[in-house]
């Protein structure tokens, strides 16, 4: 396994030249200097209207084409027709229950989890209007852990008894944004289609949100056999835009344009979305693929995404480990205790019991410090928060600790520092 030379991945973003230590890059990670170059480029020189016969235009033009072309990239998909951009996940998910609402039935049935709302309330508000119904696909306690009701994950044992002949569409995450475990997409889409082909479903769809996977891991959606699928740039080190993939059946088979009705049906799905991102923020986005090929020296995404994995796991197992060595205290871990690459860096927890400290509290002693940032709430997975047992209060959430390859091993022995004073 080739390994991730850290401080050379460092110099690429200005931000971490101050030496403060972002950890809440769940949240939202730190952008590249050539994606800030890139879009300043594009606003000096080409920041005209696309589509015309003039040179600026046919430059613009293709550079904002060649965001998809990254964008395709990062997904794995097969043509950049697949791709969308939009001003944000939500803004994404929302428009695609437009789009797909002449194809939702009266009584069909779309699964949703209790993760990030992006992937939940678009769809809640779909059924409202068409007479569907949602079913819930809650996390529940993992059972290798009996001892800690906090350890909570998606398990597709509680998922398969959901589906029946009327299940038209599973939205779930492949990775959550508090507990930070993995999903296997592929074998839950595997048997999930079996099942669904068993009982006699119309038609079975699945929307897989990817924002708090591709920071970590390769997405790889004809792998996975999905039909929709998003994650936003400024996750994954580019600017404040997201990005959907759309399997190309499902452009023709599922959803009706949002477009003006004047447009050509072959015009790019990209210059379809209503709300979209400004075009600089989509030319900014072709700065990322090259920064990871980077990485190694083979020069591959495949190879980038397994040496990001390997060092995640040199962050994470003494940040697992000493939470787990503070039982007593009251520390619960939120989600999975152990580290493994079925886990990634977005480490949260609670301290409840005799002497429990409000999550709010444990992040304002690190404010005290300075020069280090963690966060505590909801994060937008409030049905997931609120729904932990024993209950805690939904508006101070959980400690969240969240890192990427660009965080070193000692910036995670500078927090367990401030944790060990903040619980002593």
């Amino acid at each position: 396994m080739v390994a991730l030379e850290i401080q050379s991945a460092r110099r690429a973003f200005p931000a971490l030249k101050s030496g403060y230590l972002y950890a809440d890059n769940a949240g939202g990670s730190q952008c590249l200097g050539d994606v800030v170059s890139r879009i300043s480029d594009y606003l000096l020189h080409t920041n005209v209207q696309l589509g015309a016969d003039y040179f600026v235009s046919v430059n613009s033009t293709n550079r904002v084409a060649s965001g998809a072309v990254a964008a395709r990239e990062l997904f794995n998909a097969e043509s950049v027709d697949e791709i969308v951009y939009g001003s944000s996940s939500t803004m994404l998910v929302e428009n695609l229950t437009r789009a797909i609402e002449a194809d939702i039935q009266a009584g069909e049935e779309i699964i949703i989890t209790d993760e990030h709302e992006s992937n939940a309330g678009p769809w809640k508000r779909l059924a409202a209007r068409k007479g569907a119904v949602i079913k819930l696909w809650p996390a529940t306690q993992l059972p290798e852990y009996p001892n800690n009701p906090y350890a909570v994950g998606l398990q597709l044992d509680t998922l398969t008894p959901l589906i029946t002949s009327k299940t038209r569409l599973i939205a779930f995450t492949a990775c959550s944004n508090i507990l930070g475990s993995l999903v296997p997409v592929e074998d839950i889409v595997k048997t999930a289609r079996a099942l669904a082909a068993d009982a006699g479903v119309r038609k079975l769809e699945f929307c897989v949100d990817c924002v708090a996977y591709a920071p970590h891991r390769q997405i790889v959606v004809r792998k996975w056999d999905v039909d929709y699928c998003y994650f936003s740039f400024y996750k994954v080190y580019g600017p404040h835009t997201s990005v959907m993939y759309v399997h190309a059946p499902a452009l023709t088979g599922s959803l009706t344009s949002l477009g003006h009705h004047f447009l050509d049906v072959d015009t790019k799905p990209y210059k379809l979305q209503p709300g979209g991102p400004g075009y600089e923020l989509v030319y900014g986005c072709t700065g990322v693929p090259p920064y990871l090929r980077s990485l190694t020296p083979s020069g591959t995404l495949k190879d980038a995404w397994a040496a990001i994995a390997t060092h995640e796991q040199a962050l994470l197992e003494p940040l697992l480990e000493y939470l787990r060595g503070k039982t007593e205290r009251g520390v619960r871990l939120v989600g999975e205790e152990q580290a493994g690459l079925g886990r990634v860096p977005t480490v949260s927890f609670v301290v409840v019991g005799d002497r429990a400290i409000k999550s709010r509290d444990v992040v304002s002693a690190f404010d005290k410090k300075g020069n280090v940032g963690i966060r505590y709430g909801h994060f937008y997975a409030y049905t997931l928060v609120d729904m932990l047992e024993p209950k805690v209060e939904v508006n101070d959430g959980v400690v969240r600790i969240s890192l990427v390859h660009y965080n070193t091993v000692e910036e995670v022995t500078r927090i367990i520092e401030i944790l060990d004073e903040v619980l002593a």
